[in-house]
């Protein structure tokens, strides 16, 4: 029996199939007009297509190629009319002399920082090309000569200046005939005597040469003459050479030596052989003073110093940032402390007050060190580093002299001195500021040796006449530059064209007004 539908039912049923079929209708009226949905196309069963990646779109960078048209519908203005044609023409002109501008070359003075348009942001201040500009050697081109001198106000400086510039080059040969080693010149340096002129050079290939220049060219051609027993008289008449002596003492370059101040016949030699040896010019022999405890070790040797105060201890500093001490009479007691990650150029004691020590590193610092106060494990103890400063390349060398000045040579091309005073009253560890470490004299200086030149260094006479303290330096125009403390200019030593490389090693007597450099090509120059 079919339950009965109420009224309410029988209306909402009605309710529902007139809606059906009024929207049925607005279908078919829409489909007619073609106002209906469009049919969604089957999607591909592919997994190919389903797992596509859609790469990243590329933007392209549009040129602006002048003012943008616009449309003259939108502006109110008719077509074909006079509006329109001038409209258009401006256009075409503003086009024209958009593409004409670029082309247009620059005729007056422009600014770099205003026309940089990529890379690198340009500051005045650090102005990187300069050090490319000073890079290239100039030779025989002089930056300091008699008119300087002739220009110095100050008295006591002019004297100086005249006194310096005064010295003459050695006349018993000429350089390119004193070939006192047979490779490149590392070290160099006099022996103490005042007797005589002995000069000492160490080369590439760990040979030590000395010439006397005490010699002349009359001497040697009678003493030639003596050795030989039966001149040919048709045999033309030949300038002698100098008489030169030298000894193979290391297998490697000899980088530095040093005289012992206790012994001045006792030469300290060190080289990239890992070894440190005594000259003994008495006894005429050679002894090894340290090397590693193992032969197969490679531990280049780039410098030694000897303590004043102590003449039986020795310091040496490696290419591998350590520097070490020995005493002579007990080799087995050698200290090593890894002052550096990078490789130490060179370093110094100070005269004064041996126990302070100046760095010079690969890493661009300049950094004094205290020996009095050691931290760190038995083994692997430190000196108090007190002081540091930092370059915009690296450090060649640093020098101290005996009144507390460090005069560095770098690759940013300058030569800085560093001024400390009051040293030897300073307390065990005493830190100094950045202030107090910062150069206390710039001086602009080309350094740029390249591969075939020994790195210039900044060598102070050791007891200098007056007690007016002058370092010496190697200039890449083929001459000598000498300084004073405070940074000026005493002499440029050449030699009117009888210098034919650069004269990078160079060193003063240790009391004498004597002067002498080595080139790459073995040879001496000497002034007196």
């Amino acid at each position: 029996m079919t339950p009965e539908v109420s009224e309410y039912e029988q209306q909402r049923q009605a309710n529902i199939a007139q809606r059906d079929k009024l929207l049925k209708q607005l279908a078919l009226d829409a489909g007619k007009a073609g106002l209906g949905p469009q049919k969604v196309a089957p999607k591909s069963n592919k997994s190919s297509t389903l797992h596509k990646k859609k790469g990243p779109v590329k933007r392209v960078k549009v040129e602006d190629a002048g003012p943008r048209r616009t449309s003259s519908r939108l502006q109110g203005l008719t077509a074909d009319s006079e509006v329109a044609k001038r409209k258009a023409e401006d256009e075409y002109v503003a086009t024209q002399e958009a593409a004409r501008s670029k082309r247009q070359r620059h005729s007056g003075e422009l600014k770099l920082s205003d026309v940089v348009v990529g890379g690198r942001n340009w500051d005045q201040s650090e102005n990187y090309f300069a050090d490319v500009v000073s890079r290239g050697a100039n030779p025989y081109e002089r930056t300091f000569g008699d008119s300087e001198v002739k220009e110095t106000t100050d008295r006591e400086l002019r004297s100086l200046r005249e006194q310096m510039s005064g010295l003459e080059l050695y006349s018993g040969f000429e350089p390119n005939r004193i070939k006192i080693t047979p490779e490149r010149i590392y070290s160099l340096g006099f022996h103490p005597t005042t007797d005589k002129q002995l000069v000492f050079a160490g080369d590439k290939l760990g040979n030590l040469g000395i010439f006397d220049a005490s010699q002349t060219s009359a001497a040697i051609k009678a003493e030639n003459s003596v050795k030989k027993e039966e001149p040919d008289e048709d045999e033309e008449e030949v300038d002698s050479d100098p008489g030169i002596t030298s000894f193979h003492c290391h297998t490697r370059t000899i980088s530095a030596f040093q005289f012992s101040h206790a012994n001045p016949s006792h030469l300290y030699t060190c080289s990239y052989d890992s070894s440190l040896r005594l000259l003994d010019l008495t006894k005429s022999k050679s002894t090894e003073i340290y090397a590693p405890s193992d032969s197969s070790l490679d531990e280049p040797l780039s410098g030694v110093e000897m303590d004043p105060t102590a003449p039986h201890m020795l310091y040496f500093s490696r290419l591998d940032g350590h520097v070490g001490r020995t005493d002579t009479r007990a080799p087995n007691s050698t200290d090593v402390f890894q002052l550096s990650e990078k490789k130490i150029g060179g370093f110094s004691l100070n005269p004064a007050n041996p126990h302070f020590i100046a760095t010079a590193s690969l890493d661009r610092y300049l950094r004094i060190w205290d020996l009095r106060k050691l931290s760190g494990k038995a083994s692997r103890q430190l000196p108090a580093l007190i002081g540091e400063h930092e370059s915009r390349l690296s450090v060649s060398h640093a020098a101290f002299n005996s009144a507390g000045q460090v005069a560095t040579a770098s690759y940013d091309d300058t030569v800085k001195i560093h001024t400390f005073e009051g040293m030897g009253s300073w307390s065990p560890g005493h830190k100094v500021s950045d202030n107090e470490m910062a150069p206390s004299s710039i001086i602009r200086h080309n350094n740029q040796t390249g591969r075939w030149v020994t790195i210039l260094r900044a060598q102070w006479q050791l007891h200098p006449p007056n007690s007016i303290h002058r370092f010496c330096i190697g200039n890449m125009n083929r001459f000598v530059d000498i300084y004073t403390a405070n940074g000026d200019q005493l002499a440029q030593l050449g030699g009117e064209g009888l210098i034919t490389a650069v004269p990078a090693v160079a060193q003063f007597h240790p009391t004498e007004q004597w002067v002498a450099a080595g080139t790459a090509s073995g040879k001496l120059c000497l002034w007196m």
